[in-house]
């Protein structure tokens, strides 16, 4: 079980998709370049590319983890990580806001 101590370690924000390019890598997979508001621009990689299309991501609101140590995905070092979630049969769907935030917001 986690704490709450543990769940506030986790940095929960606001991002907007500002561009979206195919990722060469073993499984289908995106570069996203993401506006973190005041925490600046990021750059992940995103496992959705089976469930989403370049345009129905583009100008994308969607939550992320903001404070994950980089980790390399083939030649590309990836700054965070969205967050979707994933049904018994395998599809996937992004987790958003039922309300325009500004980018970079706390999501508490």
């Amino acid at each position: 079980m986690a704490t709450i101590d543990d769940f506030m370690r986790i940095e929960l924000r606001v991002a907007r998709i500002t561009a979206v390019e195919d990722l060469p890598t073993r499984k289908p997979m995106y570069r996203l370049d993401l506006d973190l508001g005041e925490l600046g621009s990021r750059h992940i990689a995103a496992g959705i590319k089976d469930f989403y299309t370049k345009e129905e991501l583009l100008g994308r609101d969607i939550i992320v983890v903001a404070n994950l140590d980089p980790k390399k995905v083939g030649d590309f070092v990836s700054e965070g990580m969205l967050l979707a979630a994933e049904d018994d049969l395998g599809n996937v769907v992004l987790l958003g806001l039922d309300r325009p935030l500004p980018p970079g917001s706390r999501i508490h």
